[in-house]
């Protein structure tokens, strides 16, 4: 939480009076203390610090550009920062938000396809990653927190929120229906769905003419599922209604929400009775829309509908809140270990930047009377008063700088030395 210039190990350790450097660095990449059962803890303070019971869980996705490939799941693939395919690491967030504030719960480190591949057999054992981990698709790990929280049950929430990423994945949300939670999920515009339930007919019964089906399916004259923005085109001007979703630093956020009562397309036969909701700036274009699908019920009131769209931003402010105050993006462990004990995933990425920031917000809530506009980054500007630093004299400084210069010189020599032996050449005298 301090003014550093880097906060990574290194500096960090230099900062404090009495920081040693290696014990840090074993501490965090090499430590076998259980980041599960820290974080256990944790969600049990963040439930006390902002819990409510119409909660809201976010599951988001949150990419780290790398330059080399040594880090730990590091691979060619779509970073969110850059808005392209590019080398990276990526993660699946799980954060918690209320009208009290919001804060990360948990996180999954995403191995690619291709780290399972034998070829990444040495990287595997370098990064020390466990023989136990099996690949699983982001919307995977997604399920397999939101199960874990579900299952714990110290954290109250009711709806669960997420990008199209997430919401295309419809066993993620049968999971969160079968857990009587309500999804409100952005989806593609390409999702089908019915106005009305198609009528279906049961497999034939023995003695039919033919080879008779095995399985339900829809009636010869039922119609066809229809495309989402398909059937957003067919609203009325009057459909749409116009509501403040969102009071910014640039002012409120109005935008216009319509609604349909729908039947979802499920491998093409009828699933659950569900909302669609559209989303539009006032005026945009038909691509600019957003669609999102919910399983609340049927009397739920439009203006939740149209909140619920803007529950997704938390997510995004906790993660500048991380990189900016708590410099998540500083990050230079590379193995299994150091990436869940101290992991630079935005935010929620290390357990020790999720129990820094989570520290904050409570500071922030615990002074929310006095101060009702405190923000996470004036509590960390505050606490610059009271965290201990070490204070340098000019010999301990000239020392500091001395050592500095021993290590980049060394780290120097070593690089020199693997470019040769690359080169399968003998270093020059």
């Amino acid at each position: 939480m301090l003014d550093l210039e880097r906060k990574s190990i290194e500096p960090m350790a230099v900062a404090v009076a009495g920081g040693n450097i290696q014990a840090m660095q074993q501490f965090i990449s090499q430590g076998t203390w259980s980041d599960a059962a820290v974080l256990a803890l944790h969600r049990s303070a963040v439930a006390e610090t902002l819990g409510q019971a119409d909660g809201v869980i976010i599951l988001d996705g949150c990419d780290f550009p790398k330059q080399g490939q040594d880090s730990v799941g590091v691979a060619p693939q779509y970073c969110g920062p850059l808005g392209k395919i590019a080398n990276c690491q990526a993660s699946v967030m799980l954060a918690y938000a209320s009208e009290l504030g919001a804060t990360l719960l948990d996180r999954r480190l995403y191995v690619p396809k291709a780290w399972f591949a034998e070829d990444h057999r040495t990287r595997w054992e370098k990064c020390g990653i466990p023989d136990s981990v099996t690949f699983q698709t982001k919307p995977e790990l997604g399920a397999e927190m939101i199960a874990a929280v579900v299952a714990e049950g110290v954290v109250p929430f009711r709806w669960i929120t997420m990008d199209e990423g997430y919401g295309a994945a419809g066993y993620l949300l049968d999971l969160i229906h079968r857990e009587n939670k309500l999804f409100f999920a952005e989806i593609p515009r390409d999702k089908q769905a019915w106005v009305r339930r198609p009528k279906i007919v049961p497999p034939a019964e023995p003695g039919a003419t033919g080879r008779p089906p095995t399985r339900t399916h829809l009636a010869p004259d039922a119609p066809p599922a229809q495309r989402v923005d398909k059937l957003a085109q067919q609203l009325r001007p009057a459909d749409w209604q116009r509501f403040i979703i969102h009071e910014g630093t640039k002012g409120p956020l109005e935008v216009e929400i319509a609604v349909l009562r729908v039947v979802m397309a499920d491998e093409e036969m009828p699933g659950r009775d569900e909302w669609l909701v559209l989303r539009r700036a006032i005026g945009a274009p038909l691509k600019q829309w957003k669609f999102y699908r919910s399983n609340a019920a049927a009397n739920v009131p439009l203006t939740t509908l149209a909140r619920m769209t803007a529950w997704r931003w938390p997510v995004e402010t906790v993660i500048e809140e991380c990189k900016g105050e708590l410099g998540l993006d500083h990050y230079e462990v590379r193995g299994w270990i150091g990436w869940h004990h101290h992991r630079n995933a935005p935010l929620g990425g290390t357990t020790m930047t999720l129990l820094a920031h989570h520290f904050l917000v409570r500071l922030r809530v615990n002074r929310g009377i006095t101060a009702p506009a405190l923000t996470v980054a004036q509590v960390r500007k505050l606490l610059q008063v009271v965290l201990p630093k070490r204070e340098f004299n000019a010999q301990e400084a000239l020392a500091e700088v001395a050592r500095i210069q021993q290590q980049n010189h060394a780290a120097y020599r070593s690089h020199k030395k693997r470019r040769w032996r690359d080169r399968k050449s003998p270093p020059p005298n």
